[in-house]
């Protein structure tokens, strides 16, 4: 995330706020530092996908995204959140971007081990977000994959097959760092295909809706704002994450979701914005 309020400045409004909404029986602070943050929502939805096969009717998707370990985010809430979605036992499970903030002696280990106790049925896929790469994508893709469990798609498809019927799942390399390929991701996929694309940043799914190629974008980056305020929305919201900061969108003929992260940036506050596993539910037209 980024934007122009100072910690102090974003804090004490944030703690006006929500005091002003009567969140007084906990504590204003306490609240956006250290309950709600701890909540993670399980968000269901149930969405058509465009030329979805018969046999992949009904499949089932679990994303999570945004952790950023090793500032706010624990080794031990990771495998926390990974208990939980492997609760809703997915056929397919994605991770969409942005595992680290920054790196310390165990944080690449920490990937690897939060990684590994995540399961799936099917498949585990995994994309890098920004923060990777300004961290060290490389040790990042590496870390991730060690964990034997998850392929991480840069720029790649893999395809789902369940008898003579095919489900594609594409993933582009971070757009803020222009490392995506789009073209190169879709290539070799048939036309009229059913297809769902792995993208950190949601805002490029403008781009995206114009290849006519995609049915279903999921995309994190943006973490909600972590505060939304009544009748205003998120206070702050990231470069190519503002246009679809939260939510279900349509977006010319595809379909987006951005996903609100389970992880924070400093300021680590949430109000109103409760960090997201999303489970989907798809369904044939």
């Amino acid at each position: 995330m980024a934007g122009k309020l100072s910690r102090r400045r974003f804090l004490r409004t944030v703690g006006g706020s929500v005091l002003g909404l009567g969140a007084t029986a906990i504590g204003g602070t306490a609240w956006i530092t250290k309950v709600e943050p701890q909540l993670v929502e399980t968000t269901y939805l149930t969405l058509p996908l465009a030329n979805l096969p018969p046999a992949f009717d009904g499949i089932t998707l679990v994303q999570v995204s945004d952790w950023h370990l090793a500032d706010w985010m624990t080794l031990d809430h990771m495998l926390e959140i990974a208990h939980q979605a492997n609760d809703l036992q997915p056929d397919i499970l994605v991770m969409t971007g942005d595992f680290l903030t920054w790196f310390g002696s165990t944080t690449y280990d920490d990937i690897t081990r939060s990684m590994s106790a995540f399961t799936a049925k099917e498949s585990v896929l995994a994309i890098l977000g920004n923060h990777d790469h300004w961290t060290d994508a490389a040790k990042v893709a590496e870390a991730v994959g060690k964990a034997t469990n998850t392929v991480l798609l840069l720029n790649e498809h893999v395809v789902l097959t369940r008898g003579n019927d095919h489900l594609y799942i594409a993933g582009v390399d971070d757009i803020w760092e222009k490392k995506n390929d789009l073209d190169r991701a879709l290539a070799g996929i048939p036309v009229d295909s059913a297809v769902i694309l792995l993208a950190h940043e949601p805002d490029y799914a403008d781009e995206v809706a114009l290849s006519l190629r995609v049915g279903l974008m999921l995309s994190g980056h943006s973490h909600g704002g972590q505060v939304r305020l009544p009748f205003i929305g998120a206070l702050v919201t990231p470069y190519l994450g503002r246009k679809y900061d939260m939510g279900l969108y349509k977006v010319g003929n595809m379909t987006l979701y951005t996903n609100r992260g389970v992880g924070m940036l400093s300021p680590n506050v949430r109000f109103n914005c409760r960090p997201e596993i999303t489970h989907f539910t798809l369904k044939a037209v």
